[in-house]
């Protein structure tokens, strides 16, 4: 297809912007309407809550119940100032590109990169780490596991449902995440009778500063368990990538996201109560199916319970695998479509689904996954994760104080407040994953350093004009110019 130079925009000289034909993105577009709030409310609980189910039991190891449970009130405070600050952004830029639209919008396109791709490797990354866990609770219910149960069952069979259209794909993962919740509140009933605060408390103090029953690994501890206790909540920030496949997406968004937060903070807090309070923190501390192991442990066998909570526990699992994939190629698609990635990964089918946006990722953590490194995995999805916080946050407040008079259906309580707690907190996180395994954050920011090469090298001279994101912030620079 032809393309033709058309203007670099002065604050951004080095940026080059191409006009494209009308063509281009009519093959390039998503299906509209899929989606009203209360699937939105689903699509953020599925994104989530597999971590219910797996990976926040790792953080005992690193602080203990103690630091684990205070470093999960600290997320939970980050993720709901961080969702009320998401909901005003997304009611004003609603595009596809969620967190690299407001970045965009608040830093220009260098901004906007930074963060789309510091996105793209938390969603890249946890759909592995989640395999990881799907293959232990496999391992566990039927006695299998491994590349098969990887590969066959969930990758090619949950990528085709994607291809095959959104709004099957988000009805189908809302009937699965509601079975996944069912099967939470069951564990919670029946661990209640075997609660004991000693239990909690069963792993023995070191000689770390500050150590004791409460705090066994010290104050250090509560930092280190961080990034397991934001996989209570990680990827709930994912909601605004489905705005242009929303009934109404200023209306929605917010409902969405909010009420997605709400029931997740629910969900930890319980879950992080009577799991190592029933079965011992101690016994949960490197296990693949934590909620398994504690029903069993607190039963003294396997029981119904267990039965049913590993059985529809899988689907939690599921759940956010499913949800994850129709993240990261949401994400892909904006960035494509916009030229920071090559544009063919935005083409989309006649079902409107980017079809090499869902493939190539899936390929790549489908090999990550036969690493079965689900605890250093979580490691690699946090770090993008927690980049994309502090930026998505300073595009609030930057917003905030240099255009306060743009449009808002949505306004976060507290204003700037909100989002400046959110973004202290998100410094925090980024730094508590070098405390864990420095090695493996390292080597994402490796892998961070390479596509801000690419974006330096290449993609900066071929960026598209005309994609929403871009629509918004020439707008947006238009009427600040007039003032």
């Amino acid at each position: 297809m032809a393309l033709e130079h058309s203007r670099s925009t002065p604050p951004h000289h080095a940026i080059d912007f191409e006009t494209v034909g009308s063509s281009y993105f009519q093959e390039r577009e998503l299906k509209k309407g899929a989606a009203g709030w209360v699937l939105l409310v689903g699509l953020g609980v599925a994104y989530v809550i597999s971590g219910d189910y797996a990976g926040w039991n790792f953080g005992l190891a690193q602080g203990g119940w103690g630091g684990l449970f205070i470093a999960t009130l600290l997320m939970a405070t980050m993720y709901l100032c961080m969702c009320f600050s998401l909901a005003e952004l997304s009611s004003m830029v609603p595009t596809a590109g969620g967190g690299y639209g407001f970045a965009r919008t608040a830093f220009g396109p260098l901004g906007g990169f930074l963060t789309g791709t510091a996105i793209l490797i938390e969603y890249a990354i946890a759909p592995a780490a989640i395999a990881v866990f799907i293959g232990a609770y496999c391992e566990s219910l039927f006695g299998i596991g491994g590349w098969a149960i990887y590969l066959v069952v969930f990758y090619i069979v949950f990528i085709g449902i994607h291809i095959f259209g959104v709004g099957e794909a988000l009805k189908l993962m809302f009937i699965i995440t509601a079975v996944a919740a069912l099967a939470l509140a069951v564990f919670i009933v029946a661990m209640v009778p075997h609660f004991s605060v000693d239990k909690l408390l069963d792993i023995a103090p070191t000689t770390a500063a500050g150590a004791s029953n409460f705090l066994p690994y010290g104050y250090v501890g509560i930092w280190a368990a961080i990034p397991y206790a934001i996989w209570f909540f990680l990827a709930v920030e994912g909601v605004p990538l489905a705005a242009e496949e929303t009934k109404n997406p200023q209306r929605d968004m917010p409902r969405g996201l909010i009420g997605a937060m709400l029931i997740l903070v629910a969900f930890a807090g319980l879950i992080l109560l009577v799991g190592p309070g029933g079965a011992g923190s101690s016994t949960l501390v490197a296990s693949g199916n934590p909620l398994v192991e504690a029903l069993t442990t607190a039963y003294g066998s396997s029981t119904w319970m267990s039965g049913f909570v590993n059985l529809v526990g899988l689907a939690g699992l599921i759940a956010s695998f499913f949800s994850i994939i129709y993240a990261y190629s949401r994400q892909i698609f904006a960035l494509s479509r916009a030229g920071y990635l090559p544009r063919k990964l935005s083409l989309t089918n006649k079902n409107k689904a980017p079809v090499l946006a869902l493939v190539i990722p899936g390929v790549i953590g489908f090999l990550l996954s036969l690493t079965g490194q689900g605890d250093l995995l979580i490691l690699v999805a946090v770090f993008g994760a927690t980049i994309s916080y502090v930026l998505m946050m300073a595009s609030h407040i930057v917003l905030r104080l240099r255009r306060p008079d743009l449009h808002r259906p949505y306004k976060t309580p507290g204003g700037i407040v909100t989002s400046g707690v959110a973004l202290v907190l998100a410094c925090i996180a980024v730094i508590a994953g070098f405390l864990v395994d420095p090695r493996v954050v390292i080597g994402a920011a490796i892998i961070y350093g390479i596509f801000i090469a690419y974006f330096a090298i290449y993609s900066r001279h071929h960026l598209v004009a005309g994609t929403p994101e871009e629509e918004f912030a020439a707008i947006e620079q238009a009427e600040a110019t007039l003032k």
